[in-house]
């Protein structure tokens, strides 16, 4: 049912046929980026993530979800932990290090 309402959808959507709203939806997030951009008293999404401390692992293998709730997340990525340095979730900057405890 839903897709046969996909041909309307997209013409509605097309930039082409209504270019008046593709501008107006250009602008509108053209001016909420500069707004964003220009609050300088806000720390930016890598800058936080960057305070977060690399997570500590056991093993050689991580499977990063970026959050507990799968729909909060990203897709699953599975980092190796082989070198020194923490290894970077590629989705959402989380850092991983194994950890080297002595039994």
């Amino acid at each position: 049912m839903a897709t046969r309402n996909l041909p309307g959808l997209l013409k509605t959507l097309n930039p082409f046929r209504y270019p008046s709203r593709a501008r107006a939806f250009n602008s509108l997030v053209s001016e909420h980026t500069t707004k964003w951009m220009q609050d300088m008293s806000k720390k930016s999404p890598m800058e936080l993530i960057n305070e977060v401390p690399p997570i500590k692992v056991e093993g050689r293998i991580v499977a990063c979800e970026g959050a507990s709730n799968p729909a909060l997340g990203h897709p699953i990525e599975f980092i190796c932990l082989d070198l020194e340095t923490p290894a970077v979730c590629k989705y959402c900057g989380l850092r991983y290090v194994q950890d080297h405890h002595h039994h």
